[in-house]
């Protein structure tokens, strides 16, 4: 089993930024995938990045390619996602997952944390 506690979400105005972390525990394997989404209300859960546990670089959604930056310390057991230029339109719970390989649906998720921007 995996645990995921997020943490990072906060208020903030348009054009600033914030720093989620994703602390995980449990046994993790190299081959696991870390990902990050997000959900606003009345919509659906929308992917935001991910990155593999072991290396490789993140991969990104359009819409928050080039603003936001996910990251990971193997040593801390923990994925972070820096979100910079933050919009409005950012509103929304995040929350971070992981799968036990690449193209696997995601079997353990967090609590969410909330993300505000205000305009």
């Amino acid at each position: 089993q995996v645990q995921l506690a997020e943490s990072g979400g906060g208020l903030v105005q348009a054009g600033g930024s914030l720093r989620l972390s994703c602390a995980a525990s449990g046994r993790i394997f190299s081959s696991y995938v870390m990902g990050w989404f997000r959900q606003a209300p009345g919509k659906e859960r929308e992917f935001v990045a991910r990155i593999m546990w072991s290396s490789g670089t993140p991969y990104y959604a359009n819409s928050v390619k080039g603003r936001f930056t996910m990251s990971r310390d193997n040593a801390k057991n923990t994925v972070y996602l820096q979100m910079n230029s933050l919009k409005p339109e950012d509103t929304a719970v995040y929350s971070c997952a992981a799968s036990r390989a690449l193209g696997i649906a995601y079997d353990y998720w967090g609590q969410g944390t909330q993300v505000t921007v205000s305009s």
